[in-house]
Formats: C-alpha cells, sequence, structure tokens
C-alpha cells in the first residue's frame, strides 16, 4: 500500500494575480485550456466551506481599507493555501467524507489565521485529486498587511507543515508526514509539470501510432499528417527540456540523498528509514519524469529522414534531435 499524505502549500499573489486566481477558483470561465485536467461536467460538485462575499479584488481592498494599514504597490494582497492528500487517501471516499477531510483541515487554518481575512474557501471536486483553495488576505492581529511574518520563511514552513500534520493525523491516523524541500535540498516540482507531461505523451502516442509501418513508399503521403502533430509536438517537447533542465536538482544521486539524510541524524535509524522511503517516493516519481521525455525524444528520433526532409522545407525550421 502506498504511503498516503497530507499536503499544504502556500502561494502569495500580488493585485494583478487576483482576478485570475479568482476566475480558476470560483470557476467564472466556461474552458480551462490551460488546465485539462478539469471536467467542467462535474463542476456543479465543487463546494464552498467559505462564501465569497464580493469579487476578490474589491473584498481585498476593502479589507485594507478597513485596517488602515500601509500598502506598497508591490505588496503581496492574497495569500492561498492549497489542502489536498495523495489520490490513494481519497480513494473509495464519498463527498461527504472528502468534505470532512477539508472542514477539519481548514479548522487548522482557522486557528493559524483570523477567519475574518478569508476571501474563499472552496473544494473543487472537478480535478483529478480534490483539494482545497483558501485564499485570505494577509492581514496580522495588529492590522498590518505582512504576508512574510504569516507564511514566514523555509524554516516556518517547515513548522507549519510540521504542526498542520500534528492537527490532521489526530484524526486521520493514516496520514503519513511529508519531506519539504528545505528538509531534502530538492525543489519542488510543480504538478502542472507533470500535466504538461501527460499531455505530451498523449501527442506522443499519436505520433507513434503514424509511424507504426512507414517506409520509404507511403512516407511521403503520411508526411503531411505527420507534420501536422509535429507543428505542436516539437515546442512542446523543447518546452519540457527547458522546465526540466529548471528543475534539474531533482533529479538526484541515491548515494548523496543517503549520505545527506545520514548527516541529518546518525541515531534515529527509525526516522532515517522513513526519510529514505519518501526520498524514494519522490525519486521514483521524477524519474518516471525523465524516463516520460526521453521516450518523447527517442520517437522524434524514429521519424523516417525524408518525413523530416519535408517537414523542415513546409516550416523552414529545424528538428529538434536527440543529443547522442
Amino acid at each position: 500500500m502506498k504511503a498516503q499524505y497530507g499536503i499544504l502549500r502556500f502561494k502569495k499573489y500580488k493585485g494583478p494575480a487576483i482576478s485570475p486566481i479568482e476566475a480558476h477558483n470560483e470557476r467564472t470561465k466556461e474552458q480551462y485550456a490551460s488546465n485539462p485536467d478539469i471536467d467542467t461536467i462535474r463542476s456543479r460538485y465543487n463546494l464552498h466551506l467559505v462564501q465569497p462575499q464580493g469579487r476578490y479584488r474589491e473584498e481585498v481592498d476593502r479589507m485594507i481599507a478597513a485596517a488602515h494599514c500601509r500598502v506598497r504597490k508591490d505588496s503581496v494582497r492574497v495569500v492561498e493555501a492549497l489542502v489536498t492528500a495523495s489520490p490513494e487517501f481519497f480513494k473509495d471516499k464519498s463527498r461527504s467524507e472528502i468534505k470532512a477531510y477539508f472542514e477539519y483541515a481548514l479548522k487548522f487554518l482557522e486557528g493559524r489565521q483570523r477567519p475574518d481575512t478569508f476571501l474563499s474557501a472552496v473544494i473543487h471536486m472537478d480535478e483529478k485529486t480534490p483539494h482545497l483553495h483558501l485564499c485570505f488576505v494577509p492581514l496580522t492581529p495588529d492590522g498590518r498587511l505582512s504576508a512574510k511574518e504569516i507564511i514566514g520563511n523555509r524554516k516556518n514552513l517547515v513548522k507549519w507543515q510540521d504542526e498542520f500534520w500534528q492537527h490532521m493525523v489526530k484524526q486521520y491516523p493514516e496520514l503519513e508526514r511529508g519531506e519539504s524541500a528545505s528538509q531534502t535540498g530538492r525543489e519542488h516540482i510543480p504538478p502542472r509539470i507533470f500535466k504538461e507531461m501527460t499531455q505530451l505523451t498523449k501527442q506522443k502516442e499519436q505520433l507513434d501510432a503514424l509511424l507504426v509501418g512507414i517506409n520509404p513508399f507511403n512516407g511521403k503521403s503520411r508526411a503531411a499528417e505527420i507534420g501536422k502533430v509535429l507543428d505542436s509536438y516539437i515546442p512542446a517537447v523543447s518546452k519540457m527540456r527547458t522546465e526540466l533542465n529548471r528543475y534539474q536538482v531533482a533529479f538526484t544521486e541515491t548515494a548523496a540523498e543517503n549520505r545527506q539524510l545520514k548527516k541529518k541524524n546518525k541515531t534515529l535509524s527509525a526516522s532515517l528509514d522513513k526519510a529514505k522511503e519518501g526520498s524514494v517516493l519522490k525519486r521514483l516519481e521524477d524519474a518516471k519524469l525523465r524516463q516520460d521525455y526521453e521516450a518523447a525524444l527517442k520517437t522524434l528520433d524514429s521519424i523516417p529522414p525524408e518525413v523530416i526532409r519535408f517537414y523542415e522545407n513546409r516550416t523552414q525550421e529545424p528538428v529538434m534531435r536527440h543529443d547522442k
């Protein structure tokens, strides 16, 4: 049975980003091309634990004005807490059980941040894994606007994670404490990267199907169809290469990871074993991402030269090939 983790993450938003995050959280658009995981047919199952009292930006401005606090042009005006859990945790749970999980998580957040600063708390049931978006204005108890003081630095984020797990495990003892990036030295790969790889893999499968049985005699007739797929596939592969290079820190060596873990605490062998287990789970996930990317490159390398020449003549752009 896979480990099950309770998850809490934060994002900070300045003025211009408030309306887009409202559109996403409140599902005000009919289509979400940037997020293909959203199933709008299931959006009717989304539900609010905190109902917005108005438009996010208007409510933000109202709260800040009422607090009479100093605000800079580049101040963080909204903090979003994302609460979820491992997909395995939600398996076979009813909607009421899922709602109860997020209601219990909300109690933790209400104890750490003034509830009167909450803009909205909405559970999304229309994506792959249920999750809660809680948006609040980062006003301190004495009326200052300070996301830095509330969320804090990396060390304080670890404390948030520790206390969140301690709260959740009372009601859900099956949940384990996940590792933070500060503990493992690994940078978190955003979920959108995995979503983009899923889309790229679908394109790869489409391209693979077109390449089945291709030969010098039928290559030219299929070249136009293959070219249409390549128009989106090549930029997507190039973008993924850039993204993976950016998060290269996530692809670490087992030996290096184990040395770091052993330095942490030589006496707590049980904790070390658990930390290793968590690291292995992350490493396997990262390795799968790399494997899928390399498979995408391999498909490019399998395209016959005559098809590549046809495509390059049409686009006047060289096809990206795998560096051997």
